[in-house]
């Protein structure tokens, strides 16, 4: 299979981390024979934390590309296979803990039950005043004590809901007394393609068995994706009907609440903000503090100085996983240079994910837009549809949610256009961000004229 790796890789790259795929996945080669995948890694120390870490995440995405049960082997370049947790750790300037004696979830395998792979645990999430509500809903779900049908969780992207999704899926995989974890979890994207692809197949029936039947828990992000797909909403909404009749739960997460999302069905929106709802803000100083910190020490057995974490909390706001990925990056860079975690080192990672404490405004990101696009300020309000024009338009409205406390009908009075446009505009630039696409790529360079 010629272009299997790719494929795989493109999987990986919507399910981890961007910081985790950047450093731990690209670097890699691969050779495919006889339905065995062999990757080889630029050194030792990365073939290790590959294999300790992301092992099982790559052979989820092989099964679903190759077919069956694919064999998996990581190994480094031109040098003999490392041990699994081999290396030094990298040295800060304050504690560092051993190799044997590694933090609480550093050999944690992951939970796989129920045919998902899950990446997060309420054990690594971080509870502060922003997101003390959306945490202890979820846990309630699992526990069982949620008195709603449904839970919604709302943030704007990077604050914690897919972490909060895949812990639920988590604790219930690793508590349930059941052989057989009866939940799945997908994107409302995952949800369309599947349908689709039943409905070309002739196996519509098994697909809303799957979903009706057999499922005590739906675990759905991203629930604004099916904006304008009237026919998925249908089999969606008496999927939700079948649940609720059955007793079955529904968490969904999106990046708008309830009442913000245009092009639903009416009777799909008020089914799906019937729940209880949980909004995710952008989180204080201290809680930012404390995630940098517990999550070196979690996930890479290293003791932050707190002059370095107060300064990596204060200069990175508003979303915590790129709070988590300059934190991997320093991580990293220490290690592969041999030194000392320091602030002056610290200052270094963070010239290329610096933002000023004060998020831009309005006409800062009109600006910034204008800048990458070279376009006027009168272009974006104007009636054009031209491609690049409707581009830039929608990387403002992106960068004005993100960055500003505008609702969906203001971002659109400062353009001329309606609220439900903003939505439409805004899941767009989600989608080409989340792909990679050509078009992504220059929508990030427009929000890095920002965080500069």
């Amino acid at each position: 299979m010629k272009h299997g790796w790719a494929h795989i890789k493109t999987l990986l790259e919507k399910r981890l981390n961007p910081g985790l795929f950047k450093v731990w996945i690209k670097p890699l080669d691969a050779d495919l024979q006889d339905g065995k995948l062999t990757l080889t890694a630029p050194n030792g120390f990365v073939a290790s934390w590959v294999r300790d870490r992301l092992l099982d995440s790559i052979k989820e995405a092989a099964a679903q590309v190759l077919g069956g049960d694919p064999e998996v082997e990581v190994k480094a370049s031109d040098a003999p296979r490392a041990k699994s947790g081999g290396g030094q750790l990298v040295e800060s300037a304050t504690r560092v803990i051993p190799s044997g004696q590694s933090a609480p979830a550093r050999n944690r395998a992951p939970a796989a039950r129920g045919g998902q792979n899950w990446r997060f645990s309420f054990d690594d999430f971080v509870v502060g005043p922003s997101n003390a509500l959306a945490h202890a809903a979820s846990q309630s779900v699992c526990q069982q004590s949620l008195e709603a049908d449904q839970l919604f969780l709302c943030s704007a992207p990077g604050l914690g809901k897919t972490h909060l999704l895949q812990a639920i899926g988590d604790h219930l995989a690793r508590t349930a007394n059941t052989s057989t974890v009866r939940l799945r979890y997908l994107t409302a994207e995952e949800f369309a393609t599947r349908m689709v692809l039943a409905l070309k197949q002739g196996d519509i029936g098994r697909f809303k068995s799957e979903f009706r039947e057999s499922v005590d828990l739906l675990l759905m992000e991203d629930i604004h994706f099916l904006q304008g797909k009237e026919k998925i909403q249908d089999e969606l909404l008496c999927t939700l009907k079948a649940l609720q009749s059955r007793g079955a739960k529904v968490v969904f997460t999106s990046s708008f609440l309830p009442r913000e999302l245009s092009g639903v069905d009416r009777q799909l929106a008020s089914r799906v903000g019937s729940g209880f709802l949980a909004n995710i803000e952008n989180p204080d100083l201290e809680t930012r503090i404390r995630i940098v910190e517990q999550k070196a020490l979690r996930y890479h057995s290293v003791s932050i100085p707190e002059e370095v974490s107060s300064l990596m909390a204060e200069r990175i706001c508003s979303d915590v996983r790129q709070l988590e990925s300059c934190l991997q990056n320093l991580v990293l860079k220490a290690k592969l240079l041999n030194q000392r975690i320091t602030l002056d080192l610290a200052m270094q990672v963070l010239s290329n994910y610096e933002m000023e404490p004060n998020s831009p405004d309005m006409d800062q990101i009109v600006k910034a837009v204008c800048s990458t696009f070279r376009l006027n300020a009168s272009d974006l309000k104007s009636k054009s549809r031209k491609q690049g024009i409707v581009m830039a338009r929608n990387t403002a409205f992106f960068l004005a949610r993100k960055y500003t406390d505008l609702s969906l009908k203001d971002i659109g009075e400062r353009f001329n256009r309606r609220h439900s446009t903003v939505l439409k505009g805004i899941t767009k630039v989600e989608r080409e961000i989340s792909m990679k696409t050509p078009h992504g790529r220059q929508l990030e360079r427009a929000m890095d004229l920002l965080e500069m």
